[in-house]
């Protein structure tokens, strides 16, 4: 049976180029009755096709026609439903983000990759950690820190030098951006399960903003609370051999 397909593209011209090949090659299903969507574009637009696939339970199945491309697969115009068909599974569960600004406001988001805290201004941002409510670092002095899943650790988290996490594997990274105090501290593994909490310290001097995925910025916060969404699942597709567990492990031998 072949798949129905619905293409999804992000504006970028190489992505709305194939988007018309793929088209007219393949049709277009209307969302309602798909049976997978094929996002074209970059690790952004993946993100993105995720986060409006949220509750649709639809598999996702990317094709690069962007720069880095981890979470998608090679573009080719032939034999995708072919693709489709021999693609495997890869089941990645969101973090949940709730944030609370000097005002007040609550903010709740989703993030598949990480939540980042940043300083907002020119100082170091304070922070108080606590880990399932017990506080485990009454104060790090940083430009931001942040929360990673496995599938996110080699985004953000690896740049800030976090550790690069299986995919199966059922921890988080804690990790921290230019740790002033304690001095080096670049965080730790958590198990899945674990609720952290962040607390802005000096808010006024020292403003702090928080993303999910840098598309839902809080600004002002004062209190960010994370923990692992195991109620929702987002179903990715790879070629055999190219799924999430091989790039994790050859990105390490770069």
């Amino acid at each position: 049976m072949q798949p129905r397909i619905r293409f999804m593209a992000s504006k970028a011209p190489a992505a709305q180029s194939a988007l018309a090949r793929l088209t007219g090659r393949y049709g277009q299903t209307d969302l309602r009755r798909a049976s997978v969507v094929v996002a074209l574009g970059g690790d952004g637009f993946m993100l993105q096709t995720l986060h409006a696939q949220s509750g649709r339970d639809l598999p996702v199945y990317g094709m690069n026609c962007g720069t880095i491309g981890f979470l998608m697969n090679a573009y080719l115009d032939d034999g995708l439903p072919e693709r489709l068909q021999m693609a495997e599974e890869a089941l990645l569960n969101p973090l949940s983000m709730r944030a609370q600004n000097v005002r007040g406001k609550i903010t709740d988001a989703l993030a598949v990759n990480e939540v980042s805290l940043l300083r907002q201004g020119p100082q170091a941002a304070r922070l108080r950690v606590s880990i399932d409510r017990r506080e485990r670092m009454a104060e790090l002095v940083c430009d931001g820190a942040l929360v990673a899943t496995p599938a996110g650790s080699t985004a953000y988290n690896y740049s800030a030098h976090g550790p690069i996490l299986p995919i199966g594997a059922d921890v988080l990274a804690l990790t921290a951006m230019s740790a002033f105090r304690p001095r080096r501290w670049r965080g730790a593994l958590l198990p899945k399960t674990a609720e952290v909490r962040f607390d802005v310290l000096d808010p006024e001097k020292r403003p702090v903003m928080v993303d999910a995925d840098s598309r839902n910025s809080v600004r002002d916060v004062i209190s960010v609370v994370v923990r692992s969404d195991s109620a929702i699942s987002y179903r990715l597709l790879f070629d055999p051999g190219h799924g999430l567990e091989e790039r994790l492990i050859r990105e390490q031998f770069v």
